[in-house]
């Protein structure tokens, strides 16, 4: 539910100083880095061991933590918090079904093919919501389309790292090299902003409450509950996100919208439901790397 308040965040802080999509996500890992490198110093051994026994791979995990966050953002601004959080957090799932079949070459089940074609047909209802802004929520629709794409590729890749490296550890350096990442990018787009409490705070609460403390809950009720049951858990954030829109936001939720996005958190939930195989601790190493 924590992750699901940055869409808002966002927005309120936007509209407060003028501070484009990349340079709030820039000042969001700024902050999570901050506060996690802090907490982690007597683990700074640890940390630096990590980075030599797999550089590529970590480097590739704050590097698309980073690209994932700014397309997010990005998203956000051009079609609003519902309809970005649907589309980004309800593609990648689907995407990595679709990676996973190919590369163990073995044909989906009927229920994942049904969950696969319903995830489509709620991202074509989405879609076709385009009011009077058609060409910004289009161009918002290919940057949510986009970070969740850069997610499921982020998190297949980062699947090995997850096993060898401690999942605080491993959010620590990626939160850590994503600022870095995104810092070229945010200082061209403009950082600065006339400074008050306000702002200042928000921008501290994304990165210490909905990275930081977030991702600390999340590992620890890892600890206490399966895979499967923590990812739909954690559907919690895009309802989350489209009730806060709506209510704080006064956002719109046309019915194709609520259709769509019903259709795409059924079919999130039915293609990690389904995965009472033997690859259980999949879901845990995939949402391990969600930002």
């Amino acid at each position: 539910m924590l992750w699901g308040t940055a869409g808002v965040v966002v927005q309120v802080v936007a509209g407060r100083t003028g501070l484009g999509a990349v340079a709030i996500g820039f000042y969001r890992l700024l902050f999570a880095a901050g506060i996690m490198l802090i907490i982690g110093l007597p683990a700074r051994r640890r940390i630096w061991a990590a980075v030599r026994s797999a550089p590529v791979a970590v480097v590739a995990a704050g590097a698309g933590l980073a690209a994932y966050q700014a397309l997010y953002f990005i998203a956000v601004r051009l079609t609003g918090v519902s309809i970005a959080t649907v589309v980004s957090l309800g593609l990648a799932p689907v995407l990595l079904s679709v990676w996973e079949t190919i590369r163990t070459r073995q044909r989906p089940g009927n229920a994942e093919l049904a969950a696969s074609a319903a995830a489509v047909l709620g991202l074509i209802l989405i879609s076709t919501v385009t009011g009077d802004g058609a060409t910004a929520t289009g161009l918002g629709l290919l940057a949510a389309v986009a970070s969740g794409t850069v997610y499921a590729a982020s998190t297949a890749l980062s699947r090995q790292t997850t096993q060898g490296v401690p999942p605080l550890i491993l959010t620590t350096l990626s939160c850590t090299i994503g600022a870095i990442t995104l810092a070229p990018i945010a200082v061209a787009q403009g950082v600065a902003f006339t400074p008050s409490l306000r702002p200042i705070l928000l921008l501290a609460y994304l990165g210490v409450v909905t990275t930081a403390l977030a991702y600390a809950c999340f590992y620890t009720g890892l600890r206490h509950t399966t895979g499967s049951v923590a990812v739909v858990v954690t559907l919690l954030e895009p309802l989350t996100a489209a009730l806060l829109a709506v209510v704080l936001l006064g956002e719109p939720l046309a019915l194709p919208t609520i259709v769509g996005g019903l259709l795409l958190l059924g079919a999130v939930t039915t293609l990690y439901l389904g995965a009472g195989r033997p690859a259980s601790p999949q879901p845990q190493e995939e949402a391990a790397t969600r930002t």
